[in-house]
């Protein structure tokens, strides 16, 4: 089996940023352990900037997020509640970049709730994770160690 339909070569370092489309809108890209996506980043009705290493969710309600999932915003009051992944960069609104979808990452602000173990959500600070309560709320990934702010992602493609 190939993997021809697969992008291989990018443009963009994880960190960069740019005002137009360099990589392809929802590309996937594999680096060791960790998979990204390459995304648009909006700012939502609240105009929550992007920080790299805070949490995204899909912006629009479900059914946008169905049609279009590659527009990501920190603005939770503005998103469908499905964590998308974690920003590598600052992306201004309108603007594109890569989040990590999967694998171990960083964050930069603390769990909301949470201790090592517990399966994550989107949390109530916009950009932050909480500890998954309900069997009804999508999982983001595992905390590995709260106190460093250490998760396992696996977010949705």
């Amino acid at each position: 089996m190939t993997n021809e339909s697969m992008k291989k070569v990018f443009a963009t370092k994880l960190t960069d940023t740019s005002l137009i489309d360099l990589e392809g809108i929802g590309v996937l890209r594999f680096e060791g352990a960790r998979i990204y996506k390459y995304v648009t980043y909006n700012a939502g009705g609240d105009v929550i900037a992007a920080v790299a290493g805070n949490c995204v969710v899909y912006h629009g309600d479900d059914a946008v997020v169905v049609d279009s999932a590659a527009d990501v915003t920190s603005d939770y009051s503005s998103g469908a509640g499905i964590v998308a992944g974690v920003l590598q960069a600052v992306i201004a609104s309108g603007s594109f970049g890569w989040i990590q979808i999967k694998g171990i990452a960083v964050l930069n602000l603390a769990l909301d709730t949470g201790a090592d173990g517990n399966e994550l959500i989107v949390g109530t600070t916009d950009g932050a994770l909480a500890v998954r309560a309900l069997a009804t709320s999508h999982t983001a990934g595992v905390a590995v160690d709260a106190t460093a702010k250490i998760v396992l992602l696996d977010c949705p493609w």
